[in-house]
């Protein structure tokens, strides 16, 4: 319990601590842990993801709502062998298995709400509009887009693959790796010209903290 509590203090970017991803309905009414297999992975990999990806989304669109990070390989194999939205371990795209793989196979991955977005998209906004807006300020690797409050699964690995799909219409697949958007960039531009400034709700960073980001 005390070691899983320190783990729990350790912060993984300016904006995030390791105990942000660590929650899990499964675990809440199943019963089955969430503890990390290789801890010095789950940080170093979440590390990657926070600091690359959802530390410049929450300093431009305010704070995120994390619906599902890291998962240890017996929760997400319980949560596939039980139909709980979990995909198999071996599964190449399963992003939420921190501790899965190092060097090149390494991935780190969240579900995530941008509140910000999601009511914009209440009102008929079209997911497009953010999944390009992540395509062009980010070094993401791969983009799930889901119909319940646009949420996404956003994913991080050392040599990103920058694919695009979601289950929200136009379902399939926006962008395989190594494509071409359809949309050129002055196009994209204009799909998202109304959004915050780019790291405009950045916080103050202390001089310790410089090496950080």
């Amino acid at each position: 319990m005390r070691g899983l509590e320190e783990l729990g203090r350790v912060r993984l970017s300016p904006h995030f601590y390791l105990r942000d991803f660590l929650h899990s309905e499964i675990t809440a009414f199943h019963g089955v842990q969430n503890i990390p297999d290789d801890p010095d992975l789950v940080i170093a990999h979440g590390k990657a993801l926070c600091r690359q990806l959802l530390d410049p989304l929450e300093e431009t669109f305010g704070r995120l709502a994390v619906r599902s990070g890291y998962r240890s390989a017996v929760l997400n194999s319980y949560g596939n062998a039980h139909n709980l939205n979990c995909a198999r371990n071996d599964y190449p795209l399963e992003c939420h298995i921190w501790d899965r793989g190092q060097g090149a196979e390494a991935i780190a991955g969240a579900s995530i709400v941008v509140p910000w977005f999601a009511d914009h998209y209440a009102q008929g906004r079209d997911w497009r509009d953010l999944a390009w807006w992540i395509h062009d300020h980010l070094p993401y690797s791969e983009m799930w887009f889901f119909p319940k409050l646009a949420a996404l699964n956003l994913a991080w690995r050392p040599t990103p693959l920058r694919t695009i799909s979601s289950y929200i219409a136009p379902r399939g697949t926006l962008l395989r790796a190594g494509g071409t958007p359809e949309e050129t960039a002055e196009v994209r531009k204009a799909r998202y010209a109304d959004f915050p400034p780019f790291r405009g709700l950045r916080s103050p960073v202390l001089r310790h903290e410089k090496g950080m980001i």
